[in-house]
């Protein structure tokens, strides 16, 4: 197997160990394109003979929730554009267990890997190439062999490999020096050899199936950090409002009696543990009375609710209300999303829908990791 930076991205934003990688060897230039038949996104299942008239076809293996991955779909997107009056073809695959990812690696995205959410992705980002599913398996993905996502290989009208290797030299588009894959293109098309014919690509790395016991051991590792809970006065929820000029804040308000709030409360905290290793804070503020406190502690324990945790430590409710927001009219359950500066980002009385929420969290961190 090629060595090239595939771990970098996830031991940043995860700061843990993984499990080791399958001995997978990645497809060498020369080498014929490995069959194969999965589900794609549009419901239709896609073999390697329904491109048997493309003069040349890209494979690149992608993922839903890599930023460097996500950094690349408009320019995929663009490539399927230039090229297919050319006869290029362009397809998709996701080589990852969904089971095999855990919260934490998902700080820069809204969506999983699984074949439900890789729908929701394509349709989102408006994909114009087929986006296959290999997780269950990854009987294909071992075939090729890549070692991060994203990773492109590019076979001739014979469909002998021609190149693998990265789209380009950086996932910063004002960065870009060297655009590899459209140069492989350009000499396959030509008849000609790309040169070079293999390059490094970084990446995420592939989160090949076995890695669950490891996902097990975070899980509890998470039930175990300790959960309490703080009364909070007025002058404490006023000071909640303001924000702390550092992390983008959300707050929820909610009570052990209120049904909404409680079928909605382990989405938050599935919420805290993707995005918490960024500059962002989860607090939740249970609108119960002081002397419920202990009702509070056991729900937020069942829940595993290790975030910030806020109970009103007065009975005046409504004082508390207004020293929060004087705008909010009472109902529960209350989200607010305030940016660093506590200008309000996203407001909303009732349920939450997790998906908006999300992509309005990335919003205000920014989907990709600085450099």
């Amino acid at each position: 197997m090629k060595t090239s930076s595939l771990l970098l991205l996830t031991m940043l934003s995860a700061g843990a160990l993984f499990a080791e990688a399958p001995k997978v060897e990645t497809l060498a230039p020369g080498a014929a394109a490995p069959d194969f038949k999965l589900p794609g996104v549009d419901g239709k299942d896609w073999a390697l003979a329904d491109f048997a008239d493309a003069k040349a076809l890209v494979v690149v293996f992608t993922c839903n929730h890599c930023p460097t991955a996500q950094a690349y779909e408009d320019r995929l997107k663009k490539i399927t554009d230039d090229y297919k009056a050319k006869g290029v073809a362009v397809v998709a695959i996701s080589p990852n267990d969904p089971k095999s990812v855990r919260l934490d690696e998902l700080g820069y995205t809204e969506l999983g890997d699984s074949f439900d959410d890789m729908k929701v992705r394509a349709k989102a980002s408006a994909f114009n190439f087929p986006y296959l599913y290999d997780g269950d398996t990854e009987a294909v993905a071992r075939t090729y062999g890549p070692t991060v996502t994203p990773q492109a290989f590019v076979f001739d009208a014979a469909r002998k490999l021609r190149y693998v290797g990265r789209i380009d030299d950086s996932e910063r588009a004002p960065l870009v020096k060297t655009q590899d894959l459209r140069a492989a293109l350009d000499a396959v098309l030509a008849g000609r050899a790309p040169e070079p014919a293999q390059t490094p690509a970084f990446g995420c790395s592939v989160k090949w199936a076995g890695k669950q016991e490891q996902v097990a051991a975070f899980m509890d590792k998470l039930a175990k950090e300790p959960v309490t809970v703080d009364l909070v006065d007025a002058a404490g929820l006023a000071a909640l409002r303001k924000g702390e000029g550092t992390k983008v804040r959300l707050v929820n308000f909610w009570a052990t009696w209120c049904g909404s709030c409680v079928t909605e409360f382990p989405e938050l905290v599935e919420i805290d543990r993707m995005y918490r290793q960024r500059d962002f804070e989860f607090v939740s503020v249970a609108a119960n009375f002081p002397d419920e406190k202990n009702e509070v502690l056991k729900f937020l324990t069942k829940q595993q609710a290790s975030n910030r945790n806020l109970l009103f430590g007065t009975t005046d409710k409504y004082a508390l209300i207004a020293a929060f927001d004087k705008t909010w009219t009472g109902a529960l359950p209350y989200t607010v999303l305030l940016g660093a500066k506590g200008d309000v980002l996203y407001k909303q009385e009732g349920p939450i829908e997790a998906i908006g929420l999300k992509r309005e969290i990335l919003k205000a961190l920014g989907r990709e990791m600085k450099k």
